[in-house]
């Protein structure tokens, strides 16, 4: 029968070769053995179930949280001459009714619902009228509590297949499952450990780079100016970051769009859809855009913050070229960024064993943030793949410039790592080195190792940086939990004993990797002319992939048309003589013969007003004036208000500090003094969300003074 999966492969589908791993599930399935494949984003998970279920008698269930995703392919298999359909909530209760009868009449080949219909008695019912021959699990890592979106309805398939009367083949699919969720799938779905295809995680066309120490909104403006054609995603961490780069990019006049879970579900759609047929060129948005998305054409992912983990980095990131083209994946790093994903797992109620994990997974995340190694290979690491090799491609693959030896430097680190008998974390380890002299410090007898203050030309945050690149270099050993304790690696200790040196460079910044071709363009305009006329997105007609195949070979024939990759029968009759006839005019203008085979912030000063300023300043505060009002009433600045407001609380004035102190940011703001200390306010603004400022800081000690004075 996998022979009469190549035909269908070609003629339905328009492709003459599988990827790596399709054939190996197919024959699995075909051999009536229930499989687990992983593949990467983009890999043809969706070609595992589509093949079979052409091959095999009844219907194929295919079971995927994504809702937006089901209408997307299902307009594409229809395109290709697959009857599908889908069941889900965003459907009146008649037309499920009647596309369940349809179903029963055996009108589909394919039909996709959420786990969470499992819960319908009606619909289980129902189900066990039809004959189902397969099940399609996508995005199989929700079942795993180990997997970084476990979805509890997930654990429902389990127990749908066990009522009906007769077993189906099970096929659970997956982009991001680590060896640990792996066995996690097999053991729920009671499949053999035996019958895992994996056809690795690497996906070639993609180019990895983590950019530090600059302007992330002047990075971006840059990046998006340099690759203004092109379609692009920027995750920020929270909805108030989203609606900030939103206003400052689409007052600039980027035609750009917005998406987070706290705008109208009207207006999320909308906003999506735009993005779909290529009218909104980036869309910036929080980690609730992407999961349905199945635009193939995004040439870039950047992430304005750090995610929390490695799998969700990884899954985000790979919505960048699905359609095999080069495209970049960039990571914007601020120290700040870990702050707010540590906050949520310590106030979680997950148990302690789970929060250890979480932790342990945040840790990785951190390391690739300072790694200098290749990208590429620490993330495939991560996954199992212990084999990989260099990618060569990557942002620091590609940094040719000399490295610089920082021996004495990481000897300094160890040698106090060793001296605080491994005890500690980064933070204790960087306040011995630079000298401080808080406290804790001197409770410990810290202050009298020969370590105290050999680092204090450097700053407290510029030594935690550079314990976190050699954490991430793997010389230090994190231990897992909230609070990290460092040890020595060996090879720490060969550093330590002259027997090797530790060298450091610094990020390029990345460059523009598109480049445009004249035809590519044209054929670009007529699939969005075509697009929008049959109401489907650009990449349903054909993907990015395609175009430039077509680009490359020139097709003016039926026949050479479909030697293109993506091109099936069903398209060629539907699509093809259009973009034949653009090419051949293309090369008659151009007088080309067919077939020719053609990349910091400033402290705000709390200055002291002369005179009774400043008690003007309270007056008005105290009458109800909010801080932008006395700024207007007095023609003075905002930081000079709040310095009068600073200056007012050392004087003993009653002021509610908690209307400058966000609720959210409090318990981050202590738990950064707790780290760093009173003595200065950069480094405690280092360690917290951007969207603390240093007033928010002061008032958050005013508040603290005020409560020590009333006690």
């Amino acid at each position: 029968m996998i022979e009469q999966a190549r035909t269908i492969l070609k003629n339905t589908f328009g492709y003459d070769s599988f990827r790596k791993g399709q054939a190996e599930v197919l024959e699995l399935l075909l051999q009536k053995q229930d499989t687990v494949g992983i593949m990467p984003t983009g890999g043809g998970k969706s070609l595992c179930y589509q093949i079979p279920a052409l091959l095999l008698p009844g219907v194929t269930m295919v079971i995927s949280p994504l809702i937006s995703l089901m209408k997307d392919q299902v307009d594409a298999l229809e395109e290709e001459g697959v009857p599908a359909t889908y069941i889900n909530s965003s459907l009146p209760a008649e037309v499920i009714r009647q596309r369940m009868q349809g179903a029963a009449r055996g009108e589909y080949k394919l039909i996709y619902i959420a786990p969470e219909r499992l819960e319908s008695p009606a619909f289980m019912n129902w189900l066990g009228q039809i004959e189902v021959s397969l099940v399609a699990i996508d995005e199989a890592h929700c079942i795993s509590q180990w997997g970084h979106d476990f979805r509890p309805s997930y654990l429902l398939i389990a127990e749908m297949i066990k009522q009906l009367e007769i077993k189906p083949l099970i096929v659970a699919l997956t982009a991001t499952a680590t060896p640990t969720v792996t066995s996690d799938i097999c053991a729920l779905l009671n499949i053999d450990n035996n019958d895992v295809v994996t056809a690795g995680f690497r996906r070639e066309n993609l180019v990895f780079r983590v950019i530090k120490g600059q302007d992330r909104d002047a990075f971006l403006e840059s990046y998006i100016n340099r690759n203004a054609s092109q379609p692009g995603i920027v995750y920020a961490g929270t909805r108030k970051e989203v609606e900030r780069l939103y206003t400052t990019f689409k007052s600039k006049g980027y035609n750009i769009g917005k998406y987070h879970a706290g705008m109208p579900e009207d207006e999320r759609t909308h906003n999506q859809e735009q993005f779909l047929y290529d009218d909104i060129t980036v869309m910036v948005a929080t980690n609730a855009f992407g999961m349905g998305i199945d635009k193939s054409n995004v040439r870039y992912v950047i992430h304005y913050n750090m995610p929390k983990n490695i799998e969700s980095y990884y899954q985000e990131a790979g919505r960048a070229g699905r359609d095999g083209e080069q495209s970049e994946c960039i990571l914007l790093f601020a120290p700040q960024d870990i702050r707010l994903p540590k906050f949520f797992i310590e106030e979680s109620d997950m148990a302690p064993e789970r929060k250890q994990y979480e932790y342990e997974k945040l840790q990785q995340m951190i390391g690739y943030c300072h790694a200098e190694s290749c990208l590429e290979q620490y993330l495939l690491n991560y996954f199992g793949e212990t084999d990989a090799i260099k990618c060569e491609t990557c942002g620091n693959c590609t940094d040719d410039r000399a490295s610089i030896t920082i021996t004495r430097e990481a000897q300094m680190v160890f040698s106090c790592v060793k001296r605080m008998r491994e005890r500690f974390g980064k933070t204790m380890i960087a306040k011995v080195l630079t000298g401080s002299a808080d406290q804790k410090i001197q409770s410990f007898g810290f202050d009298s190792l020969s370590t105290h203050g050999i680092m204090k030309e450097k700053s407290q945050k510029q030594v935690m940086d550079l314990i976190d690149f050699l954490a991430a270099e793997q010389y230090l050993t994190p231990t897992n939990g909230q609070y990290q304790v460092l040890t020595l690696s060996h090879t720490a200790i060969q550093v330590l004993q002259g027997k090797q040196d530790v060298r450091k460079k610094e990020h390029v910044q990345a460059e523009q990797f598109v480049v445009e071709d004249q035809l590519f363009t044209r054929l670009r305009n007529l699939r969005k002319a075509i697009a929008d006329a049959d109401q489907v997105p650009p990449y349903v007609v054909f993907s990015d992939a395609t175009l430039r195949d077509m680009c490359a070979q020139l097709p003016v024939t039926s026949q050479t048309m479909l030697n293109i990759k993506g091109v099936g029968e069903r398209k060629l009759d539907s699509f093809g003589s259009d973009f034949i006839k653009e090419i051949a005019a293309y090369c008659e203008e151009n007088d080309i013969k067919p077939n020719r085979q053609q990349p910091d912030h400033i402290l705000a000063s709390s200055r002291k007003s002369t005179g009774v300023s400043h008690r003007v300043t309270f007056q008005l505060f105290a009458d109800g004036y909010s801080i932008e009002e006395i700024t207007k009433e007095r023609g003075m600045s905002q930081r000079t208000i709040e310095g009068h407001l600073i200056r007012c609380g050392d004087e003993g004035f009653n002021i509610d500090w908690d209307k400058f102190i966000a609720s959210e940011y409090e318990p981050l703001i202590a738990e950064a003094v707790e780290e760093v200390g009173t003595e200065r306010l950069r480094p405690i603004k280092e360690q917290l969300p951007e969207d603390v400022d240093y007033f928010m800081i002061q008032a958050y000690f005013q508040k603290q003074k005020h409560l020590s004075r009333t006690d």
